[in-house]
């Protein structure tokens, strides 16, 4: 039941699938429990990280709910002001301003944010990357919009998530683009020398999908640093338009549980509300 007095409150759903279903057998759905009766939400499927990939799919579907914190960022961005420690102190007052100023012309309205476990996939050829995608296609969002109050519409739908599954998150959105409305990626694991083939990628997704937006977040202690910033600038000089941040912290648990949950979420809650 939603209730307008408990603003920023989650429920977590575990989602068990089986295991011929194409994909991973576990999933753990943060469901907004606020905001007036019949409230929808968008939905965006956030990957986590390869240290989560080791653990396995019935404790590696919840690294972005449990040790990522997001539930407790969820509350945070929808109560504002966020304060520095919020954000494990890797911000610098100008973009801390700014992020307080936004929520309070833009208040956060809620996500729905779902998060499927990640295999260790192969960074370099991602040869089963197309296979988990079409599973999150046709299976797993599909239950997410029967199951929770989910707005169905593509331009709703965005798909992150960070390093191992920030990569993933562009090859899932880069493979099928009209299933996505946005895709981002948080020090996503790319490497110097695939700027031209992320740049090709990213023509070919937003020639099938012009309005797609895109984002790229890196941080000034990000070893993937170099490597995203150069794809930015290919991205830039072949024509593709995008959103690119690199803020402060290091590419770690603390920047997953600050700055990278915080810029999720502010990032789709806006892009994924665009009339």
């Amino acid at each position: 039941m939603l209730d307008a007095g408990m603003r920023g409150s989650s429920r977590l759903v575990t989602m068990t699938f089986e295991p011929d279903a194409g994909g991973p057998q576990t999933a753990a759905i943060l469901v907004p429990t606020w905001g007036p009766a019949g409230t929808r939400f968008p939905v965006v499927v956030a990957l986590h990280g390869r240290g989560e990939a080791l653990k396995g799919p019935d404790r590696g579907a919840f690294g972005w709910p449990r040790d990522y914190a997001l539930a407790h960022a969820i509350e945070r961005i929808a109560s504002p002001p966020v304060t520095a420690a919020d954000l494990e102190g890797f911000v610098d007052d100008a973009r801390l301003a700014q992020l307080n100023v936004d929520l309070a012309a833009h208040p956060f309205g809620g996500l729905i944010v779902a998060c499927p476990y990640v295999p260790d996939l192969d960074l370099r050829t991602f040869k089963d990357v197309r296979a988990y995608g079409k599973w999150i296609v046709e299976t797993f969002l599909p239950r997410v919009r029967r199951e929770t109050p989910a707005i169905a519409s593509i331009e709703a739908t965005g798909i992150d998530g960070v390093s191992l599954g920030g990569a993933t998150a562009l090859r899932v959105g880069f493979s099928f683009p009209e299933a996505f409305g946005a895709v981002g990626a948080l020090q996503p694991a790319l490497f110097e020398d695939q700027a031209q083939e992320w740049t090709d990628l990213a023509r070919y997704a937003r020639k099938k999908k012009p309005g797609m937006a895109l984002r790229l977040t890196t941080s000034h202690d990000d070893y993937y640093n170099g490597a995203i910033s150069r794809v930015s600038q290919a991205w830039r000089a072949g024509g593709v338009e995008h959103e690119f941040a690199d803020v402060p912290g290091p590419h770690d648990y603390a920047f997953n549980r600050g700055p990278g949950s915080y810029e999720l979420l502010a990032w789709h809650d806006r892009v994924l509300r665009r009339k």
